[in-house]
């Protein structure tokens, strides 16, 4: 009788060890099983995981002091009230930045949150030690990206390599509102600047479609053209764009790496790859229009012969909800509907 008590027990006791395991097991599967960018929380809120490309990278509070390396991120991180405390800044005074070397577009809320540049353009590990952060954040792509210090600022503070090449500034607020806790704010966020874009479509006309959307080199011989894929191709078709193919014999250059978003086009590639019946000029201001139409290599293309060439503002560079309702402002004072324009559309 006894034997048989023994037994029973050791049977009940290898069953719930099973069970405890099993539990373990599902609970570590789920985390291993999370997609780059996906972020898994605790019923209560917290702790929080995001899984990057280096792995999971877990937060069991929410921060308090986070540093930006990359000046394209910190644009999305303010906008949704981040407690960023310093960020990694570009050239200064330039015709995209401030003294600081901090983007235009959101240079005054920089001022108003005391944000720090802990340095201009030479990625600073010193620098971000500096700052005492709890959370550093890094750009995987682009050329804010400080992912040659990974290494080092990994053992400082919980550090998160982010891919913003392939992602428009609403699906990186929504990642990072989501594991910054702050959901809320990225959603209230993308529906404001969603009410923007119902605006524009219901009182906007477009040029000729469709679009070819780039950088244009100063000197004339040839350009970044961004793709569907990139923050700006994204926002473009959501406004209603039609973005143009762009010829597979154009593609191939990889001097700036594997990127999604752009396309360099230069030489006698170049007037191959604007295929588009308009051109919509990035990082620039109304004078270039005239230097794209002026530059004789190009005469033959659509929007040359349209006349339908036209520049969005030098902080289109990189986009961020400042800069992308900057853009929309632009392209509402041209293509604003009037009965002159459905005239001539029609």
């Amino acid at each position: 009788m006894q034997k048989a008590k023994l037994l029973s027990q050791l049977i009940l006791s290898s069953v719930l060890c099973l069970l405890i395991t099993a539990c373990q097991d599902t609970s570590e599967q789920s985390a291993l099983n999370l997609k780059i960018d996906q972020v898994m929380k605790d019923n209560s809120g917290w702790p929080r995981t995001i899984m990057t490309s280096y792995g999971e990278v877990t937060l069991t509070h929410p921060p308090k002091r986070i540093v930006s390396t990359s000046i394209t991120i910190t644009g999305t991180l303010l906008a949704i009230d981040a407690p960023i405390i310093g960020s990694g800044a570009t050239i200064p005074n330039t015709n995209i930045s401030d003294d600081r070397g901090f983007f235009t577009q959101w240079s005054e809320l920089a001022t108003k949150k005391k944000l720090k540049a802990l340095y201009q353009t030479e990625h600073n590990a010193e620098a971000v030690v500096k700052a005492n952060p709890d959370l550093i954040i890094i750009s995987q792509t682009g050329g804010d990206s400080a992912l040659k210090l990974y290494d080092q600022l990994k053992d400082i503070a919980p550090t998160v390599v982010i891919n913003y090449s392939n992602k428009s500034w609403m699906q990186l607020a929504q990642v990072l509102g989501e594991f910054l806790g702050l959901e809320n704010n990225a959603a209230n966020l993308i529906d404001s600047f969603n009410q923007q874009i119902t605006e524009f479509k219901n009182t906007t006309s477009l040029p000729p479609q469709p679009t070819t959307a780039l950088v244009y080199y100063q000197d004339g011989t040839g350009g970044n053209v961004w793709t569907p894929e990139s923050a700006q191709g994204q926002l473009l078709t959501q406004l209603g764009f039609t973005l143009s193919d762009i010829p597979d014999s154009v593609r191939g250059d990889l001097s700036m790496g594997k990127r999604n978003d752009i396309v360099i086009a230069s030489g006698e590639r170049f007037p191959d790859a604007l295929t588009g019946n308009t051109l919509l000029l990035f990082a620039t201001e109304p004078p270039q229009e005239e230097a794209v139409k002026a530059n004789s290599y190009l005469a033959a293309i659509p929007a040359v012969l349209n006349d339908s060439i036209y520049s969005v503002g030098n902080d289109t560079f990189r986009l961020d909800y400042f800069s992308s309702s900057n853009m929309i402002k632009r392209l509402e004072t041209l293509f604003t509907t009037s009965p002159d324009r459905l005239s001539s559309n029609q």
